[in-house]
Formats: C-alpha cells, structure tokens, sequence
C-alpha cells in the first residue's frame, strides 16, 4: 500500500511546487521587510499595495522587467531583489537616485541601469517634462512598469515612451501604468497638473500599439474629490490613482 501511494505524493509535492513557482508575492513581502527601506517608505506600504499592484499586473519572479522613471527607489527597492534570483530588474529615465544610492548594495547587484544618458529635462513653457535620448535598447522585455510618473511628461514625451515600450516588449509583454486621477476631460489648472485623465492614458497606449486588457481598483479613494494638488496636506497619500494594464499583442 505504501509503495502503491508513495508515487501519487511525489507526484503531488512536484505539482504544488509548480503552483508555486513564479509567484512574486513572497519575494515582494520579504523585501518589505528589508533594513534598506526607510521609515517613510514603510508608511506607504498601505497605500501603494505593492503586493496586489504586482499580482494584478501578472508579476512573476522569473520575468525580465523593466521600471521607468524609478526615481527615489521605491518600487526597486521591492522588485530588484524578489527578481534577483530567477529574474531580472532593469531601470531606465531618470534613474541618477538609483545608481546613487542602490547600485552594488546587498540585493541590488545585479539591477541593470539602460542607457544612462536618458534623462528628464523640463520644459518651462509647457510645465512638464521632456525626454532627451529614449532608447531601451531591447526587444525581450516580458514587462514594462511605470508609477506615478505619466503625469510628468509632454505629450510628445508620453508618444516616445509609450512607443519605446511597445518596442522593448517581447509578444505578449506586460505594460503596467499606475498614476493620480485627473477628471475626464478636465483641462489642466494649478491643482491638477499632476494628476492625468485615465481615459487619455487609454487612448494614447492603444495608439502606440498596445491592447487595453484591464483596470483595477486597488487604488481606488472614494474620498478623493480629484479637485486638489496631490502634495496638498488633506490629499497626500490618499489620491485616487487609476492602474491599467496592457499587452502587446
């Protein structure tokens, strides 16, 4: 009997083990608890959801990712190491805080920096930020994230980007875009500028190629009026932020 029921185990233990594999989720809780994140950074752990954000953009340990805009490294200090052993994390556009401060720090060996020279320049007439020298130099990417940064640029700037990534992703690529609701239609005042019209943000990734797949609302804030600054006292923290999700197909 026990000879007859000692392959079904093995068979059951191999097949929970492939349930499992790829699955970020771990990695991602371990990160959390690194000495590297500050006490800031801690505190938005709540707010920003990383675990569900990832888990809705199919997230795996084993892919080849890619995060533009990284800026301070929140986002890295999360996703370098859960992809560190079985993956690969890869930051690009305004990446000087992340060479700065991360690069070659325990867990963050093997984070790769594409084309340093793609910077953020401002353009003080429109009020948002341009791109100088956008080349991923890839074509192999299983996904491409981006936090809270679409706001930021020019509308000649989103194109670029939006076609760069379109470009570096392999077939069936993952473009991941989370940033602060703006009103539908709304024309930009002093109070919204950083904030963006998701159905904008729709129409001009499907533009450069990609297919809508998803929304989600992980980040949904009912109380967010979506009429103030999102550095404002009474918002900060709280905005309601759309988070979409796409394919290259």
């Amino acid at each position: 009997m026990i000879k007859q029921l000692l392959p079904l185990t093995i068979a059951a233990v191999f097949c929970m083990g492939s349930a499992n594999a790829g699955d970020i989720s771990e990695g991602v809780k371990k990160a959390m608890k690194s000495d590297i994140r500050t006490a800031k950074e801690v505190k938005r752990d709540r707010n920003r959801r990383p675990v569900q954000t990832l888990e809705f953009f199919g997230i795996k340990d084993d892919m080849k990712v890619l995060e533009l805009i990284p800026g301070g490294g929140w986002y890295t200090k999360l996703l370098a190491p859960a992809l560190r052993d079985n993956g690969k994390y890869y930051a690009a556009i305004g990446t000087d805080r992340v060479k700065k401060n991360l690069i070659g720090k325990s867990g963050f060996d093997k984070v790769t920096i594409i084309n340093p020279e793609a910077n953020m320049k401002y353009n003080s007439e429109l009020r948002d930020f341009e791109i100088e020298n956008l080349n991923l130099g890839s074509n192999d990417f299983d996904a491409i994230l981006t936090f809270r940064n679409y706001h930021n640029f020019v509308e000649s700037a989103r194109h670029d980007m939006n076609k760069a990534a379109f470009k570096a992703l392999k077939s069936g690529g993952i473009y991941g875009v989370v940033d602060h609701t703006r009103r539908h239609m709304q024309r930009e005042n002093d109070e919204n500028g950083r904030r963006f019209d998701p159905v904008l943000a729709i129409k001009e990734i499907e533009a450069a190629g990609f297919k809508f797949v998803d929304y989600s609302n992980i980040h949904y804030k009912a109380d967010d009026e979506l009429r103030y600054e999102v550095g404002r006292k009474t918002v900060t923290g709280n905005t309601d932020r759309f988070t979409l999700l796409f394919k290259k197909m």
